[in-house]
């Protein structure tokens, strides 16, 4: 069986970039449920932090993580994201996961 790929971006917007990143990652949601290896792209924004959104993304596989990396939208992101946001982004294993509890379109 092929192990899921699960990503999580958090990114927090520059002084005066709010609306930029917001429509930055708004305009890669749907561009990027409709890949063939996507699970799940959901975007969270913080209830503390203004500004600060949590990208979390599920692939059924590396193969299909990296060619999100390849797509259009994401090249695109890409070249706009750190202009706009700091960023960290991790690709996490399971270690103790419910199977098949992922939010599966």
């Amino acid at each position: 069986m092929t192990e899921h790929v699960k990503v999580y971006a958090m990114l927090t917007a520059k002084k005066g970039r709010v609306d930029d990143l917001t429509s930055l990652l708004r305009g890669m949601v749907q561009p990027s449920r409709l890949e063939a290896g996507n699970l799940r792209y959901d975007l969270w924004r913080d209830r503390e932090t203004a500004g600060r959104f949590v990208l979390d993304e599920i692939y059924v596989d590396q193969a299909a993580a990296t060619a999100h990396r390849e797509t259009p939208h994401f090249q695109h992101y890409l070249s706009k994201v750190n202009d706009f946001a700091e960023r960290l982004a991790v690709s996490v294993l399971p270690v103790d996961v419910v199977p098949g509890g992922e939010n599966v379109q």
